[in-house]
């Protein structure tokens, strides 16, 4: 049983006439059993009281043609150890509609729409003025990592050469990236405005991300960088272990090099992300 809750929220942006899901645990002041949803199971009560206290946030951004429940073992951990997470599903960049991906509206839109979500939890009703909006990281997957890097101060652009005009918002104050995408920053200075301390996952078998991706953050980035490199995993081991019914070959999602333990491993990630954090959030 956790002291967990839960939430289904839809954030706006008025701006582009769209709305987006986003799921988001908390701290609750009781304990809940199994939550099911489908293909995961949590521990979680629905729209649960909130307990007592702010709580930093945290937002996960997933990557290209990947859902908002594609984390939920580091987003239980995390909440169990005191913080809001937030799940966005990337507007037109998810598994169920992927029109935007490689486009330049999708690299202007996702950073954006990390900045609403923290706008809408500071007004959400369930939560109250339990989340610190002001105490946020945000954790990338993949493009991902491109999200979180814009919004900590990263120039990028795109495919073409075109500059991507985005916003970065001071209210983050640490990023983790696993599996980072990095490509639309690779040219001089484009991540030397990130002072942040960022935590680095690099897959050692990523057919998808290589190592000089984490290494134009390592490169470039101001701030402490914390590069650790994971022995016989794969781009998606990132992604929260699934059922044994909805793995194998046919879901590459699902699949790791041969020997590698995604179970084992999310509780190490898990784990490790939180110690990240709270060094984030004490200094």
């Amino acid at each position: 049983m956790e002291n967990t809750g839960c939430t289904h929220i839809r954030v706006m942006d008025n701006q582009a006439h769209i709305g987006f899901p986003c799921f988001v645990m908390y701290p609750a002041r009781d304990a809940f059993g199994d939550f099911n949803l489908h293909p995961f199971t949590i521990q979680a009560g629905l729209n649960a009281p909130v307990a007592e206290g702010k709580f930093p946030l945290v937002v996960i951004s997933h990557g290209s043609g990947g859902n908002r429940l594609g984390y939920l073992t580091i987003a239980q951990a995390l909440t169990g150890a005191g913080y809001v997470v937030a799940m966005p599903e990337h507007h037109l960049n998810n598994r169920d509609e992927n029109d935007l991906e490689g486009t330049l509206r999708n690299l202007v839109l996702r950073p954006k729409h990390i900045s609403l979500v923290i706008d809408a939890l500071g007004q959400n009703l369930i939560l109250g003025d339990a989340v610190d909006t002001q105490q946020v990281a945000v954790i990338g997957h993949s493009i991902g990592a491109y999200t979180g890097l814009a919004l900590a101060g990263g120039m990028p652009f795109s495919e073409t050469r075109q500059k991507v005009t985005v916003k970065g918002d001071d209210r983050v104050k640490g990023l983790v990236l696993m599996a980072p995408a990095t490509g639309w920053y690779a040219y001089p200075e484009g991540l030397t405005d990130v002072s942040v301390p960022v935590l680095i996952y690099e897959a050692e078998k990523d057919p998808f991300t290589g190592p000089e991706h984490a290494a134009r953050v390592v490169d470039q980035v101001k701030g402490d960088v914390d590069l650790r490199r994971i022995k016989n995993a794969g781009h998606f081991s990132f992604l929260s272990p699934f059922p044994k019914d909805v793995s194998g070959p046919h879901f590459p999602p699902s699949v790791d090099p041969d020997g590698f333990d995604r179970v084992a491993f999310h509780k190490q990630l898990s784990q490790e992300i939180e110690t990240f954090l709270r060094g984030v959030f004490s200094s």
